[in-house]
């Protein structure tokens, strides 16, 4: 069992956030349903898939997740891709929850100690801080998604 500090986690979130900020900045909504040219997930669904996981961190945190099941369920592993004339939420809906959960996430580690974060809940192998601190890295391992999606709107920019 390793111990999770949770300001090494607060500090994670926070430059993801700023992350998604700048490859977000200047794109619509229908830039974010862009398809690449070869399998893959539009910028919509990488940011509700960040949202529906960041749901997955309130729950370890004890609290309510912000989307309902078929919110989440659109988003969810090996959901459906996201095309031109699918229901999405609209890409402004997408980052004002991400910004919610992020707000939330940290004023519920703000509280927490890495003792607290070292219980292992929910019948799980892991403790909660390892859980947190794995859909912190899945988030990253979606952001290196958001460049390429980024440039596929046609940006021609390097934002980071």
């Amino acid at each position: 069992m390793s111990i999770i500090d949770p300001q090494t986690l607060i500090s994670m979130i926070g430059v993801n956030s700023r992350v998604i900020t700048q490859q977000t900045n200047g794109l619509t909504h229908e830039d974010s349903l862009l398809q690449l040219p070869f399998r893959g997930n539009c910028m919509n669904w990488v940011l509700g898939h960040m949202v529906e996981h960041r749901d997955k961190m309130l729950r370890i945190l004890g609290e309510t997740p912000q989307w309902n099941a078929d919110q989440a369920a659109r988003y969810a592993p090996r959901s459906e891709p996201i095309l031109p004339d699918s229901e999405a939420e609209r890409i402004e809906n997408l980052l004002r929850d991400l910004q919610a959960a992020q707000e939330r996430i940290v004023a519920t580690l703000g509280s927490a100690t890495p003792e607290s974060l070292a219980k292992v809940t929910d019948g799980e192998e892991q403790t909660d801080g390892e859980r947190l601190h794995f859909l912190l890295w899945h988030e990253t391992y979606h952001l290196g998604q958001t460049e390429i999606l980024r440039q596929l709107a046609g940006t021609n920019d390097k934002v980071i």
